[in-house]
């Protein structure tokens, strides 16, 4: 069920507007500042940087931008220091949700959290509350139209995957959270293209909505999420997630 609700979240995303892809490329312009603060400007020698880098262009963010972020981040000047801070809490009926959040503002963002879960049917849990119905996975989706889904197979595991799940037109390879980019490198390496290729927090058990309001405002509450600036990802355990248009 996991891939089919990432594949469907991940079709409705490569149909945003503009507008929504200019919050993309900010989103992820700021994960790469921090990379290159915590780690340097060369990927080579910084990995998480490497994998910012490969999750952008698969974002489609242009070459020159991902460039000029590196370059400004490692120079000196007036950025905002950005902190990473994990909201975690529920939805409508239960729903375990993780919110990832990079900011310059904790009192602030903590605010704004707090509001979406409270406005639908919610509330934002301590820290811990529902992390432990998740756990870390990579998590490298390729479209499974033109692929042979053995050879793919035999090449993921050999490459360090520890899972390989056929659903829903799409190969979902899942990896321990440190091989991932080694995994990711290896499949770019003979030619296979990704829908998407990171570290996720992935749910043991998933909840359905079976109520029209709770599946409107469960939907409400992502988008409000996912509209913040200083929301870099949203994780949750929701099953008919493609219930919501």
């Amino acid at each position: 069920m996991s891939g089919h609700s990432k594949w469907n979240n991940i079709k409705r995303k490569k149909e945003k507007t503009d507008g929504q892809k200019a919050k993309i490329f900010t989103k992820i312009g700021r994960e790469i500042a921090v990379a290159v603060r915590e780690g340097g400007p060369d990927p080579a020698s910084n990995s998480k940087l490497k994998d910012i880098i490969a999750k952008a262009k698969a974002s489609n963010v242009p070459n020159d931008n991902i460039e000029r972020i590196i370059k400004k981040a490692s120079g000196e000047g007036s950025n905002a220091q950005y902190e990473e801070i994990m909201y975690e809490g529920y939805g409508p009926s239960g729903i375990a949700v993780i919110v990832e959040t990079l900011t310059e503002n904790r009192n602030r963002t903590a605010g704004e959290m707090r509001h979406y879960f409270d406005k639908y049917g919610g509330n934002m849990g301590q820290s811990g509350c529902v992390s432990f119905m998740f756990t870390r996975q990579g998590v490298l989706l390729i479209d499974a139209e033109d692929i042979d889904e053995d050879k793919l197979m035999e090449e993921a595991l050999e490459a360090g995957a520890t899972d390989f799940i056929a659903d829903d037109g799409v190969f979902d390879i899942r990896t321990e959270p440190t091989d991932m980019g080694a995994v990711r490198d290896a499949l770019d390496e003979k030619g296979y293209t990704f829908v998407s290729a990171e570290v996720e927090y992935v749910p043991g058990t998933y909840t359905r909505l079976e109520t029209e309001d709770d599946i409107k405002n469960m939907g409400k509450m992502l988008e409000m999420f996912e509209d913040n600036d200083d929301v870099q990802a949203v994780w949750h355990n929701w099953e008919n997630a493609e219930d919501y248009e």
